[in-house]
């Protein structure tokens, strides 16, 4: 690892946004340790991308504090906590377990990887939680993804207030849907609970934004990157609205 460049953490790093934070965090000149829980997924992701650092933690798990802090060599500039949560069906029939377990990734996950950075971070580091649309426009179809991303919102605002006299601000991305596969298993799961047919779920789902798109994962990365700018210090404890013209409520 190289010690004389500032660190960025991206939890969730192998997955469709993971995978282009890294990208564009590593153009950005930062050293990037990627965190997931698959030793053999870091090791082929680590194959792509010369210099990446990569560690194997859980982070739906209290352990993952200390390997996450084992991994860390110097500042932390960035971290990024992407991870996904299962997709557990509409409110109506959502298993109760799946629910829970979305929140302790989520929000558990986050306060994980913020006590594991603690001691690392300066004036200027930024701390930045992917939640998503649903949190904000709440949907029957998509009962975890609602219940934790709201959850989300709120902590991330109390990490604002916490460590804003250190400098330190706390930020929320709330991304549309975007065409990943996990937004097809969202998808395959209303259209199962309607009777209808995939395409037509898919369909309504971008007929939903304004301009007609889905979100995309480059996006989102170029969201996070435009957050290491020290004026972006100004919008600690918001929420970054990427939702292709979804929301309907103010503000």
């Amino acid at each position: 690892m190289h010690n004389n460049k500032k660190i960025a953490l991206v939890v969730g790093a192998t997955g469709a946004f993971g995978q282009k934070i890294i990208s564009r965090l590593l153009d950005e000149g930062l050293q990037v340790i990627a965190v997931a829980r698959t030793a053999a997924a870091l090791a082929e992701l680590a194959a792509q991308h010369d210099g990446l650092a990569t560690c194997v933690a859980d982070i739906s798990d209290d352990s993952s504090i200390e390997a996450i802090r084992q991994s860390i060599t110097g500042p932390v500039k960035m971290v990024v906590h992407g991870p996904g949560v299962g997709v557990a069906g509409g409110i109506l029939d959502a298993p109760t377990a799946t629910m829970v377990d979305a929140v302790n990734i989520k929000v558990g996950g986050f306060m994980r990887l913020c006590r594991a950075v603690d001691e690392f971070l300066e004036e200027g580091s930024r701390l930045v939680a992917i939640a998503g649309h649903y949190g904000l426009e709440p949907t029957a179809y998509a009962a975890s993804a609602g219940v934790a991303n709201a959850a989300l919102f709120n902590v991330v605002r109390q990490f604002s207030l916490a460590l804003g006299h250190r400098g330190v601000t706390a930020h929320t991305i709330a991304p549309g849907p975007a065409d990943t596969e996990r937004l097809h298993r969202v998808a395959e799961a209303r259209a199962l609970q309607r009777g209808v047919s995939l395409q037509q779920v898919l369909d309504e789902m971008k007929s939903d934004s304004s301009i007609g798109a889905f979100t995309t994962p480059e996006q989102v990365a170029w969201s996070i990157a435009m957050l290491l700018a020290p004026e972006a210090s100004s919008m600690t404890g918001s929420t970054l609205m990427l939702d292709s013209g979804r929301r309907r409520g103010l503000p």
